[in-house]
């Protein structure tokens, strides 16, 4: 059986969970990281020399970094659905994941440790605003390039609406001020409704 260490409450984490859901991949999951540690052990760090999560193990096969796992996942479980078969398709999904990690994450990282991780009086609150900047212009565009679409490459869910998924989520429910995006909202909306992002992404921020 597929073996996830990670805690539910992480990002990252959460996007592997997610694409389990999806695609009924069974699993065994193993707390790590934050207060569970775990994941600086010996033992772990010979498994994922960054000691981080999350980390798979699938019939021996370790595999670390959370877009590659949902990728090798959805390739092996879900070819033709969650992972598009038309090379065209699936590199688009592949460059929204991409977006995600370097332009929306960056942005988003500051706000989420500042505001939901780290106690009131040690806020870098001008970090927070700054971050917030980049992450509304960000948000700006995702909502353009959803207008008129279900999804962020068209009609069909896709292993590009995970990342995004798991980062709106939090736009939408850290304490910031956000622009008036309606067809982020809608798209957020459809989200919601899947099983599996309620499951494992929908969850509160902590």
């Amino acid at each position: 059986m597929l073996k996830i260490w990670g805690r539910t409450n992480s990002i990252n984490v959460q996007k592997v969970l997610w694409c389990c859901g999806e695609l009924d991949i069974p699993f065994e999951r193993i707390d790590a990281g934050l207060q569970f540690g775990v994941n600086n052990t010996p033992e772990y760090k010979a498994k994922n020399p960054n000691a981080l999560v999350p980390l798979i193990e699938d019939d021996g096969f370790v595999l670390w970094e959370s877009q590659a796992i949902v990728r090798y996942l959805a390739r092996k479980h879900g070819l033709g659905s969650v992972c598009p078969e038309e090379e065209k398709v699936c590199a688009d999904a592949d460059r929204w994941m991409d977006w995600n990690a370097t332009t929306v994450w960056p942005s988003l990282r500051p706000i989420f440790w500042n505001l939901v991780r780290t106690p009131a009086e040690k806020r870098d609150m001008p970090l927070v605003e700054i971050s917030r900047k980049g992450l509304a212009a960000s948000m700006v565009i995702l909502n353009a390039h959803l207008a008129g679409r279900t999804f962020v490459t068209g009609a069909d869910f896709t292993i590009g609406d995970i990342p995004l998924g798991v980062s709106i989520h939090r736009w939408f429910h850290m304490d910031i001020a956000r622009e008036n995006l309606p067809d982020l909202a809608t798209y957020y909306e459809r989200l919601q409704a899947r099983p599996a992002f309620a499951k494992y992404a929908g969850l509160p921020l902590t």
